[in-house]
């Protein structure tokens, strides 16, 4: 039988300040759709219609419009930023069209025509925080690019740390694509913090990353073991451009490569040795292996409604066996918190399949961080 060609749109951009992590989010989903037109018992076959941005946030809701006007693709795998994703959902809300968004992010959404396949803040950052309070103490300096990322998980971030008895010490931004951290430096080496949340992207993180450990060699305060630099969006695919500056330090996510195992998703998919996968390669991966999934059942219809084809259902991806909530869109995932080794990260707490809670509904400080320890005054 021949199989059914489906049009779906790729917009990842090759170039910017993010580069890094948006070419390994088209390595996956290109993969994804090479081994789905491989396989004889898929009834798809994808015809990917690529569009680049080159790391223009105003270009993403052009491009999406072009790609919903002028090809008969519905869904689209794409955007890297916070940015990037609310610039598009007003062209897919238009043409009735669904993005795939394969990236973590800040929390506090839910459309119908997205479909998060990332981790959100229960994901990500109160897990991250839950791990790292106990061992290194409740203060913390906040650091992000200014934009939507920055600002809304640092802004999570605030109440989780007052919830855990802790103080936010400092907290700074800076603009997208900046460099030069020396002022963000000097506050730390000032405040002395108990671990530094980076919240930078692209450059902007590897230059922070790099000044810290030279903060080291001048005041060995500062040592991953004593004031960790934490992050819920560095992965392996950033590692080379951080280097040696990086070990130690502290990152979740849904997944990190362990090289002792042998993973189905990348057996055949000729991948380069000296490119270590990540999340981001494997949540672009699972976008479009649900999406050949849900084109390929008895109900397939295009997607057109998602929650009933996302109801009490599972799908195989690189994470294992996940679901998606119909209500949120948002899928269950492991959390794994990973410790910088290297070109790879070594992994000190793996949760399996955790329900999304975008909005925190059900979060609970007491399971977090433990009940308040209360002072007697007499």
């Amino acid at each position: 039988m021949a199989k059914r060609r489906v049009e779906i749109g790729i917009l990842y951009s090759r170039s910017g300040n993010y580069r890094l992590v948006s070419e390994a989010c088209h390595r996956g989903a290109m993969q994804a759709v090479a081994a789905i037109n491989a396989d004889p018992s898929s009834p798809i076959e994808f015809i990917a219609i690529e569009r680049d941005p080159q790391g223009n946030a105003d270009r993403y809701a052009t491009l999406a419009e072009d790609i919903l006007r002028n090809s008969d693709a519905r869904h689209i795998i794409g955007g890297v930023t916070s940015w990037s994703r609310k610039e598009i959902i007003p062209a897919l809300e238009k043409a009735d069209g669904i993005l795939w968004y394969a990236c973590p992010y800040e929390g506090f959404e839910a459309n119908e025509h997205v479909v998060y396949m990332h981790a959100c803040p229960n994901q990500h950052l109160v897990p991250l925080l839950g791990h790292v309070v106990p061992l290194f103490g409740a203060n913390g300096f906040l650091t992000g690019s200014n934009y939507i990322w920055g600002w809304e998980t640092n802004r999570v971030a605030r109440d989780l740390i007052a919830d855990a008895g802790g103080r936010v010490l400092g907290e700074r931004y800076l603009p997208l694509g900046e460099t030069d951290v020396a002022r963000l430096i000097e506050e730390i080496r000032a405040t002395r913090p108990n671990f530094i949340l980076n919240n930078l992207i692209g450059p902007s993180s590897y230059a922070f990353f790099q000044a810290y450990a030279e903060l080291l060699r001048q005041d060995d305060y500062f040592t991953p073991q004593h004031c960790p630099i934490i992050s819920c969006n560095l992965t392996e695919c950033e590692l080379p451009a951080i280097g040696a500056a990086g070990n130690g330090h502290l990152s979740a996510g849904p997944y990190f490569h362990d090289a002792s195992v042998r993973e189905p998703w990348l057996m055949s998919q000729g991948q380069d040795a000296v490119t270590r996968p990540s999340s981001f390669q494997a949540s672009a991966y699972a976008s479009v292996k649900v999406l050949a999934a849900i084109l390929a059942s008895e109900n397939g219809n295009g997607g057109s409604d998602l929650a009933a084809a996302f109801t009490r259902r599972s799908f195989e991806t690189p994470f294992g066996a996940i679901s998606i909530d119909p209500q949120t869109q948002h899928a269950t995932l492991p959390v794994e918190i990973g410790r910088i080794a290297g070109d790879g990260f070594e992994k000190v707490s793996t949760t399996k399949a955790v329900a999304p809670d975008p909005y925190l509904s059900r979060y609970d400080r007491a399971k977090v961080f433990g009940g308040r320890k209360l002072k007697v005054v007499s």
